[in-house]
């Protein structure tokens, strides 16, 4: 239950539309479902505004199901990041509403999408071989209620391509810097723009650049003073804090 949710649930109860024990059960529910092999979290979104976020890295299918099954019990959308095919196969037996973003490498349930929020989330890339990041975040922001603008292939490289987007990138309320190599596309974009920019380094690159390490000392020694930065292929941190900055007054 999100914080809008409870809100509409003791509006409902104040117009007489749902009685006291309803919403005594809604907030007297435990906020842990032991699943023996997880204790998950079922008053995330109530805290924070969205449903605990699954990590499918390192768990088996059914375990990816039954806590995706657990979380949609009382939640309208549940997103799974760093999933494999077989773990897509195994949720979309279970749930008729999944979406399998391959490129992100992430699945989105969703029983009602969350109205997007005014104003749009630029996500930024240097080059194709930063797409799964790149998408990691775009699917994170949209799916807690945000309009994802993609820039994609514009790095340091060929910087008119960047140029051409200037527009683009002035409109943005928050901009999400992803690139690998050097790592230098967030404190470029930075210098063009008076909005945040969450820098995500990649471990693309040649053996200099120690899988992502080199580009993460580049963005954190930015000379732009609007870079923050997330770890190394991050995407999906970097889109949570967009959609948490893009959500303010």
């Amino acid at each position: 239950m999100t914080t809008a949710e409870a809100i509409r649930l003791l509006e409902k109860f104040r117009a007489g539309g749902v009685g006291r024990d309803r919403v005594l059960q809604a907030f007297q529910a435990a906020p842990v479902a032991d699943l023996g092999f997880a204790q998950v979290d079922t008053h995330r979104a109530l805290r924070k505004g969205f449903p605990e976020v699954i990590f499918g890295g390192g768990k088996t299918p059914e375990q990816v199901v039954k806590i995706a099954a657990k979380l949609l019990e009382n939640e309208q959308r549940v997103l799974v990041t760093r999933i494999h095919d077989h773990h897509a196969r195994a949720l979309r037996k279970k749930f008729k509403h999944m979406i399998h973003h391959e490129t992100a490498r992430c699945v989105t349930i969703e029983k009602s999408p969350l109205p997007k929020r005014p104003g749009a989330i630029a996500v930024i890339c240097a080059g194709t071989s930063d797409l799964p990041v790149a998408e990691e975040a775009a699917v994170t922001a949209e799916i807690m209620g945000n309009h994802a603008e993609r820039l994609y292939d514009v790095g340091v490289a060929g910087l008119h391509r960047l140029l051409a987007k200037s527009e683009n990138l002035r409109q943005a309320n928050v901009l999400v810097v992803v690139a690998g190599m050097e790592g230098a596309l967030p404190s470029v974009v930075a210098g063009l723009v008076s909005r945040p920019v969450i820098a995500v380094p990649t471990s693309v690159g040649y053996g200099a650049s120690f899988k992502g390490l080199t580009a993460l000392l580049g963005m954190l020694n930015s000379c732009a003073s609007n870079v923050s930065v997330v770890n190394i292929d991050n995407g999906f941190g970097a889109g949570y804090v967009a959609s948490l900055i893009n959500r303010l007054p």
